[in-house]
C-alpha cells in the first residue's frame, strides 16, 4: 500500500525554498521558517509568488517527487517531475480502452454514479441534522431526485448523456447544498450555484481552493501506479489537462471537499474576512485563510475510514491511491467493472 506520505505547500508571498543537506528549508526575508526532512514530503506545492532553488527541483525530480505550481487562488499552472515512470503495458491498455466506446460509457457511467451516489449522501446527511423541517424536505425531495438520476445513469446510451445527467444533478445539489449551512453563517457565505474561473463567493472560492488540491492528489495517485493522468474517460481530453485525474476526482468531490468545507464555515474556523473580493467581482482566500484550509486538509487526510470494498481501515488521504488501483486492474481487465468509492 502507497504509504501516505506529507505534502508541503508553500504560500508565502517571496519565500524561497530551497535544499539544505536532505532537508527542505522555506527563508521568508532570510529568516528560517520551516525545515523538513525531504524523505517525509511526497512533493512541494507552491503558490503565487514563491522561489524554488535550481539545487532542491533537481533532489526532487531525482527522488520522483514532484514540483507543482499553483497561482494564489490554487489554480494549477505547471507541474515539474523526473522522467515518466509509468507502467507501458498498463498505459497501452488504457490507450485501448479510450479507443473503445463501450468501455468509456462504462466507465463514465461508474464515475458518475459514485459522485451522484455521495452528492446524495451529503444532501440526506443535512438532512438528518438539521431543525428545520422545510428545509429537511427540500433536501430530502433533491437526494431524491439524485437516485432517479442514479436510475437514469443505467439507461445512458452514450457519454454525453452521462454528462447531461452529471451536469443536471450537480445543478440541483448546489441548489440545495446552502441549506447545510448554518443559518448564521448564510449571508457571509452566500452560494448561489457554482462558479468558478474565477469563483464569485466566498464559498465557491474555498471549494474551488480544495478541489484544486484534492486535483493535485489525484493525479499523484494515477501517477503512482502508471496510469496516464492525462487520457480521461468522462472528461475531454485537451492539451494540458489531467482529464483522467479530473475523473478521479469525481467521487470525492462532496464527501471529501463539500463536506469539509461546509465544516469549515458551520464551525466558524474560516470567516469572511479570510477572503478579498477583486474588481469584477472575483473572490479569493487570504494568505491567513490559505494557510487555514490548508492546514485543515491536511488534517482532513489523515482521519480514519473503512473502505466499504476492502473493508480495511485507511486515512482519507490514501483512498485516491486506492481507487487509482481499482481503476488501473479494470483497465487491465482484473475486475469486471470499475467501483467507485462510496461513503455511507
Amino acid at each position: 500500500m502507497h504509504q501516505l506520505e506529507n505534502t508541503l505547500y508553500v504560500m508565502t508571498p517571496n519565500a524561497y525554498a530551497h535544499l539544505e543537506n536532505a532537508t527542505v528549508r522555506i527563508d521568508v526575508e532570510r529568516v528560517k521558517k520551516l525545515q523538513v526532512p525531504l524523505h517525509h514530503l511526497a512533493g512541494l506545492v507552491t503558490f503565487g509568488n514563491v522561489v524554488v532553488s535550481p539545487a532542491l527541483m533537481h533532489k526532487l525530480a531525482d527522488e520522483g517527487k514532484s514540483l507543482v505550481l499553483l497561482d494564489m487562488n490554487g489554480r494549477f499552472k505547471a507541474r515539474l517531475e523526473g522522467g515518466v515512470s509509468g507502467n507501458i503495458l498498463l498505459r497501452k491498455a488504457q490507450y485501448k480502452a479510450a479507443d473503445d466506446p463501450a468501455v468509456v460509457l462504462e466507465l463514465a457511467r461508474a464515475i458518475i454514479a459514485g459522485k451522484v451516489r455521495n452528492s446524495r449522501t451529503v444532501l440526506m446527511r443535512g438532512a438528518r441534522e438539521t431543525d428545520n423541517a422545510p428545509e429537511a424536505e427540500r433536501l430530502e425531495a433533491v437526494a431524491l431526485s439524485l437516485a432517479q438520476t442514479l436510475s437514469n445513469l443505467k439507461h445512458a446510451t452514450d457519454v454525453d448523456t452521462v454528462r447531461g445527467l452529471e451536469g443536471e444533478a450537480a445543478k440541483n445539489y448546489f441548489s440545495v447544498l446552502p441549506l447545510i449551512i448554518k443559518p448564521q453563517y448564510r449571508e457571509a457565505f452566500a452560494l448561489n450555484g457554482r462558479t468558478r474561473r474565477p469563483p464569485l463567493d466566498r464559498t465557491n472560492a474555498l471549494l474551488s481552493f480544495l478541489y484544486a488540491m484534492l486535483m493535485n492528489d489525484c493525479r499523484s495517485a494515477l501517477e503512482a501506479v502508471g496510469l496516464d493522468p492525462q487520457l480521461g474517460f468522462l472528461h475531454t481530453v485537451r492539451p494540458g489537462r489531467a482529464a483522467l485525474a479530473l475523473d478521479l476526482q469525481e467521487e470525492f468531490r462532496s464527501v471529501v471537499v463539500d463536506r469539509l468545507a461546509l465544516t469549515l464555515i458551520n464551525r466558524g474556523q474560516v470567516q469572511a474576512d479570510d477572503f478579498d473580493t477583486r474588481e469584477g467581482g472575483a473572490v479569493s482566500l487570504t494568505e491567513k485563510g490559505r494557510k487555514a484550509v490548508v492546514v485543515a486538509w491536511q488534517e482532513r487526510k489523515q482521519e480514519l475510514i473503512q473502505h466499504p470494498l476492502t473493508g480495511t481501515k485507511m486515512p482519507i488521504g490514501l483512498l485516491p491511491f486506492m481507487q487509482a488501483r481499482f481503476l488501473a486492474r479494470t483497465i487491465r481487465g482484473e475486475m469486471e467493472g470499475y467501483i467507485p468509492y462510496l461513503n455511507k
